[in-house]
């Protein structure tokens, strides 16, 4: 049975001790799988091969790792067509290197032509920002939306329906985001060398399932 070194927990194999962290309840994900290729190669033939070669999209998505907000299904574009960068509350800071590599591996190397940031109503984080108690860890990330809660103080807190100010704050956290990618590095440096590249600010509306444009978009300078 191997066992990883230096580690509080055992690396093994299945087929040694048999189910194992309820493996067995996931044999349907990978029966899905098997079902949603079969159907892709039926519907494509050759798709996954000639995928596998290369990766051209024209458009990153930076959204919410909210699992009810998929970029692709979205949007309707099959695998290969949108790069995907999500973490919580779709934030964008200059200190996430994590965030940061996604966006100039997108502009340099795969040149996409648009960077889409998209938020969605409803967000847990933005809810969560909002709130006084403490949330633990997750406080030190939840301190940049609070940042965006503290620019537009004054406009928000006219806003007397919660739900409504708790919208509100979701778009213009989008649009602070949009802000924060214009100001990459790789970004500025794409617009000086003339690339065709614009960045975007969406909103998601759960109960709809539909895309709001927030009328926010940037592109190089004149």
């Amino acid at each position: 049975m191997p066992v990883l070194r230096d580690c509080n927990f055992r690396l093994v194999f299945l087929s040694e001790i048999g189910n194992i962290g309820g493996m067995n309840e996931l044999n349907g994900l990978f029966e899905n799988n098997r079902q949603w290729a079969k159907q892709i190669e039926q519907e494509q033939p050759g798709f996954f091969e000639e995928l596998s070669k290369q990766q051209t999209p024209e458009y990153l998505w930076i959204g919410c790792s909210d699992s009810r907000v998929p970029a692709n299904e979205i949007v309707a574009l099959p695998p290969g067509e949108v790069f995907v960068h999500r973490n919580i509350a779709n934030v964008v800071v200059h200190t996430d290197l994590n965030c940061l590599s996604v966006i100039q591996y997108a502009v340099e190397v795969l040149k996409v032509k648009h960077i889409i940031v998209c938020g969605h109503y409803g967000c847990g984080g933005i809810k969560a920002a909002m709130e006084s108690h403490n949330h633990g860890l997750i406080d030190n990330w939840l301190r940049h939306i609070r940042d965006v809660y503290r620019y537009h103080r004054e406009r928000l807190d006219a806003i007397e329906d919660p739900e409504k100010r708790k919208d509100r704050l979701c778009e213009l956290n989008v649009i602070e985001q949009v802000a924060n990618v214009c100001n990459f590095t790789a970004v500025e440096n794409a617009w000086e060398t003339g690339q065709k590249l614009t960045v975007h600010g969406w909103i998601y509306r759960l109960e709809d399932g539909l895309l709001k444009n927030l009328n926010v978009c940037a592109s190089a300078p004149p």
